[in-house]
């Protein structure tokens, strides 16, 4: 049978257990421990301390528990006046509304006419089957829950079919903080967090947010009711429901109608309710209708909820949303994306809707074993990635699109970050790093994106390494921006392709690669031009009677050390064509076979800087 949250009337197996550890003495014929020590037998010496020597230490295992029972079944013509049965064929009429949950179970197929509602509209309702047969939900028919499982050999949604749970979640996990607190009527988080319009003084919009997200660990199987959003008065609760939970498992799934899992709206005097928990598990699916699970609006809206999709065969054209819900205090800050998890491609989703948002999805550990294929992260949507030393890594593709990819937290640039994937493209994007990044990917490429890594005053944390061992392309204004040292290395080509496409650190080192394009208006800069931290740039030795032996010498490891004197550094690169700017202070040309300087380019050394062509 497919399992259900019906509670069990039986006690826990821990109680029965202490009650048998409580009984073994007795029945054993030995005395019951006192105060002052256990008897420890015949054992003398060494072996009295040995706890191999206690009698009875290792008790027998707790009788095993029968299995709890089954919820009250429910019956075709009593429960559903519906005509037939469910060992058959039960054919469901005229519209039913429920008393309360039931649990349908049979051997036949359950068919649910055109039009027909079956419906029981109390928070945390379940409606529950598991047929041997098929279940049918005709053209315009609907079934309204806390929470719908569903089980068959075959599910069919008709045309403009419904199974809803819209705001009707039922209380989420213990120990969450889905649920907002205070009276400012935020959203409510799941999937993603709910938004804020309240902010505190000195922090920005994206310091403050709603319900915070849970469920990381329920990504694949999502079981969990959304948040309620808070509200603008403590008289009364104007927060919109939680949305609620749908499982549908079936081998075969024919997806024309909707699934709703949404958060309920809050008005203006109530924050949006977070979407709840969609989970579909088949071989094949076909058939274009809409799942979702999205965040309800309100004076700020909710967060997404959590979506999984478990289909060996997909021929279907389902759109599916998780977005957040609009928020009517801060326009420009909806509720935060929930998640969509693929688990044949091993793909996850964050798309926000293009509803513009300051607010984050939270990654917390992203998964080892097995490693996802695909990151999307799409229309607005901001993930954040919080914990220190964290790792994102696919087999395949990391993609944003008009989204942000944060690592660390704003104001504590103390850790290290490593992101690693077959390719990482960007486009309208940004990723922001608050300690150091170390990422290594086979191609990268930047269309009108940003990539600003903020080192701190960690000098351990300092260095960031960037590896595109094939390809790295700028585009469209591009720029990667680090405030500390920056290395960079390939083998393939390095390109910057035109105007404003930029990359500049406060120390730089590119090397390795095949061939490095510095295109029409390009600038390659190190180190930074009015850079706020002084101490951490590069000494030019002025005071020195002799210059420094690496002047001369360059190391050849090509590693980028920040006890060398360079500024600007392009090592072992065969060749170099410079359209654009190479501005720096000491900049080093070390081992490249050419350097063509075409009439637009400029290779420069500021102040009483130089520059120094090392060819051995």
């Amino acid at each position: 049978m497919l399992p259900t949250p019906w509670s069990s009337t039986f006690p826990s197996p821990a109680t029965g257990f202490l009650l048998l550890l409580a009984l073994l003495p007795v029945a054993s014929g030995t005395s019951v421990p006192t105060l002052g020590g256990f008897d420890r037998g015949e054992a003398a010496g060494a072996d009295a301390y040995s706890i191999l020597t206690f009698h009875d230490y290792t008790p027998p295992p707790p009788p095993v528990l029968p299995p709890p029972p089954a919820a009250p079944a429910a019956t075709c013509a009593g429960d559903l006046h519906g005509v037939g049965d469910l060992d058959t064929q039960c054919v469901v009429h005229e519209s039913v509304r429920l008393g309360g949950g039931v649990f349908i179970s049979g051997n036949g197929s359950l068919l649910i006419l055109d039009g027909v509602a079956v419906t029981c509209e109390r928070p945390g309702c379940v409606v529950s089957a598991n047929l041997s047969g098929d279940l049918l939900l005709g053209n315009r028919s609907r079934v309204v829950a806390g929470w719908v499982s569903l089980a068959a050999a075959n599910i069919t949604l008709g045309e403009d079919a419904v199974i809803d749970t819209t705001a009707l979640g039922g209380d989420p996990p213990d120990q969450t903080s889905g649920v907002p607190t205070g009276t400012y009527g935020d959203g409510g988080g799941h999937g993603g967090r709910g938004a804020s319009c309240f902010v505190k003084k000195g922090q920005a919009q994206e310091d403050s947010w709603g319900g915070d997200s849970y469920a990381w660990s329920a990504l694949k199987t999502p079981n969990n009711y959304g948040s309620k959003g808070g509200s603008t008065t403590v008289e009364k609760d104007y927060g919109g429901g939680g949305g609620g939970v749908v499982w549908l498992f079936a081998e075969e799934i024919v997806m024309n109608g909707t699934v709703l899992a949404d958060g309920g709206d809050g008005g203006t005097k109530g924050g949006g309710g977070s979407g709840g928990s969609i989970y579909l598990k088949a071989s094949t699916m076909q058939g274009g209708g809409k799942i979702s699970a999205c965040g309800g609006n309100g004076l700020a809206g909710g967060g997404g909820g959590r979506v999984s999709i478990d289909v060996f065969s997909r021929h279907d054209d389902t759109q599916i949303f998780v977005h957040g819900g609009k928020s009517s205090g801060c326009l420009d800050n909806a509720g935060a994306a929930g998640t969509l998890y693929e688990a044949v491609p091993k793909s996850i989703t964050v798309s926000n809707n293009n509803l513009s948002t300051q607010t984050d999805t939270v990654f917390l550990d992203p998964p080892y074993e097995p490693l996802w294929t695909n990151v999307f992260v799409r229309n607005c949507a901001k993930v954040s990635l919080p914990l220190r030393w964290s790792r994102i890594q696919a087999q395949g593709q990391i993609l944003l699109s008009g989204a942000t990819l944060t690592f660390g937290l704003t104001h504590y640039p103390y850790s290290e970050f490593e992101l690693l994937a077959e390719e990482l493209l960007m486009s309208d994007s940004t990723i922001k790093v608050f300690g150091a990044l170390r990422m290594s990917v086979k191609m990268l490429l930047m269309w009108n994106s940003r990539m600003t890594i903020d080192g701190g005053r960690e000098l351990g944390v300092g260095t960031s390494l960037l590896e595109g061992s094939n390809l790295i392309v700028l585009k469209e204004a591009s720029v990667i921006h680090s405030n500390a040292n920056l290395g960079i290395h390939g083998q393939g080509v390095l390109n910057l392709s035109g105007q404003g496409d930029t990359i500049e650190a406060q120390r730089l080192i590119l090397s390795l690669f095949y061939n490095i394009l510095v295109g029409p208006g390009a600038v390659l800069r190190g180190p930074l031009i009015n850079g706020s931290r002084d101490e951490m740039a590069p000494k030019l030795n002025c005071e020195d009677e002799s210059c420094p032996m690496e002047i001369f010498h360059p190391p050849e490891d090509c590693n980028l050390n920040s006890s060398l004197p360079f500024t600007l550094q392009i090592c072992r690169v065969e060749d170099i064509d410079v359209s654009g700017l190479v501005q720096g202070t000491v900049v080093n040309f070390n081992r490249a076979r050419s350097v063509t300087v075409q009439t637009s380019g400029t290779i420069s050394a500021t102040g009483l800087g130089i520059i120094i062509f090392y060819v051995p």
